[in-house]
């Protein structure tokens, strides 16, 4: 194996959105330098109820519009199934 090849791997600290520090090794920056998160698991839609917020743009609405009530009708009939199962 080539000599001096790899990059090198320390400690940094990390720091979240809400303040919050933990310490994780990497080949980022330099031993001992902080790295500050814009976006993390406590502020990124995909963490903090990504399909809410779709709803609340219209996209699901848009994709209905384009298909038809396709997602909707899906979920109104395996609903009428479960009555129908349910009634024998």
């Amino acid at each position: 194996m080539k000599a001096d090849i790899h990059p090198n791997y320390h400690e940094i600290t990390v720091v979240m959105t809400d303040g919050s520090e933990y310490k994780t090794r990497t080949t980022w920056g330099k031993a001992g330098d902080t790295m500050r998160l814009d976006i993390d698991c406590l502020s990124h839609p995909a963490w903090k109820g990504g399909v809410t917020k779709i709803t609340e743009k219209g996209q699901l609405s848009k994709f209905e519009k384009k298909f038809g009530s396709f997602l909707s009708a899906g979920v109104q009939t395996a609903g009428r199934q479960e009555e129908k199962e349910d009634k024998k």
